[in-house]
């Protein structure tokens, strides 16, 4: 709500006179003001946009919904290696190859359940650096023994000219080398690794994981209820009941249609634990936007699934003719109305579009039963109604309903109306 903000070209960072005022008026230092507003960008309580910005959906709901501030938190879990960026001294490759393997670590402290001294987590961290590099297929130089003076020189040179029927090519190689080469390797990763472990285990306090005293690290109850969380992720996206979690959201939802809604509930889940929520509520609202009704619907029950995550987009969605009825619907569900009555939230515009929308999926997907029951639960009170109703309501679909009504309905002269209508639609009459 303050004026003289200073654009920073879409980055989100504060300007210097953001910062200053905003230091004034709190009175904190400046430097303090740049790392909460940071911090609180990593946890998503505050949304960024081009030059402005605005409350994220967790700060709207800090206070009646514990679930924000924990998921907040996670958020901020995520992102330690960012909210508390590695001194410039350390290599930015090494940086990146602890942090990929910090998730091993962490999962070792958790089912460790206590202190664990630092220098055994540097063992496990040697050996999935390691493994990490071997996948890549880096092998790592190793230096030969260092050169031999000039005297054992000479004097390999008399061996060679008293044993003269020896050839060259029959002299074995040094064996130290090959034994001595893990040594050296695992020496040098131990000393290389020290320093960015150091700081993983310090940013890691930073955000309240863990705490780091007297050479031993231990996860405080937050963390280790993080890191659980984590794993159950890992164990729910490993049993997608359908096998559709390496899919995009369209395909998924398409390899949801016939399964009943427990089943299809337990492939959102799993689907939604493989990927990061935002980007996942975004691909479903694409999903949504498609020809396709009854993915569209899908697409939907998957957000009711994601929850208050999706809310901020699923608001944005409002704007958007085909989607607004199915968002309006999903808010009043997320504001606590009862799915039974969540409709009272649609107009009767709203409404019909949406029962024409419901037929078209039902005709795609659905048996000539279902569709005239379709017909029955419209809330117009007479046929004539409701094809008035829709005739006004311009659903793309409408034409294609009709005539599949038409020849689902057993009443011929029910049937012929719907085809006269449908007729209506298709010419541009009244």
């Amino acid at each position: 709500g303050r004026d003289g903000a200073t654009s920073d070209g879409g980055r989100g960072t504060l300007s210097d006179a953001t910062a200053e005022r905003a230091a004034a008026d709190l009175g904190l230092p400046a430097a303090q003001v740049r790392a909460d507003w940071d911090t609180a960008r990593l946890a998503g309580l505050v949304e960024v946009h081009a030059d402005s910005a605005r409350p994220g959906w967790r700060l709207r709901a800090w206070n009646r919904d514990d679930t924000a501030v924990l998921r907040g938190w996670v958020a901020l879990f995520d992102a330690w290696s960012l909210a508390y960026p590695e001194p410039d001294d350390l290599d930015h490759a090494t940086v990146a190859e602890v942090v990929s393997a910090m998730p091993q670590v962490l999962s070792f402290l958790q089912l460790s359940a206590g202190p664990v001294p630092v220098d055994q987590l540097l063992d496990l961290l040697v050996q999935r650096v390691t493994e990490l590099r071997t996948e890549r297929c880096e092998i790592r130089y190793v230096p030969p023994p260092a050169d031999r003076d000039d005297g054992d020189d000479a004097d390999d040179g008399a061996s060679h000219a008293a044993a003269p029927e020896t050839e060259p090519e029959s002299v074995p190689e040094p064996a130290p080398t090959a034994v001595e080469a893990p040594v050296v390797r695992d020496a040098a990763e131990e000393a290389e690794l020290a320093a960015p472990l150091d700081w993983a285990l310090d940013a890691l306090a930073s955000v309240g994981a863990l705490t780091c005293a007297e050479q031993q690290a231990t996860l405080t109850p937050l963390g280790s209820w993080a890191v659980w969380v984590k794993l159950e992720q890992i164990c729910v996206a490993a049993q997608s009941p359908a096998g559709n979690i390496e899919q995009n959201a369209e395909d998924m939802l398409r390899g949801c249609v016939g399964l009943r809604p427990n089943a299809a509930r337990a492939e959102y889940r799993a689907w939604l634990a493989a990927r990061p929520v935002g980007g996942a509520v975004t691909e479903l609202l694409d999903a949504a936007r498609g020809e396709d009704a009854f993915l569209r619907g899908l697409a939907f029950e998957a957000l009711r699934v994601v929850g208050a995550p999706a809310e901020p987009e699923v608001r944005t969605a409002l704007d958007e003719t085909t989607l607004r009825p199915y968002a309006l619907l999903w808010l009043a569900e997320h504001d606590g109305a009862d799915p039974d009555d969540a409709h009272g939230v649609l107009t009767r515009q709203e409404a019909t579009w949406l029962w024409v929308d419901t037929a078209a999926a039902v005709a795609d997907h659905g048996e000539a039963p279902l569709l005239v029951r379709h017909l029955e639960s419209a809330i117009q009170p007479t046929v004539p109604a409701l094809l008035d109703e829709v005739r006004a309501v311009g659903h793309p679909r409408t034409v294609q309903v009709l005539v599949a009504l038409a020849a689902a309905h057993p009443d011929p002269a029910l049937a012929k109306a719907l085809r006269r209508a449908a007729f209506q639609v298709h010419t541009g009459g009244s």
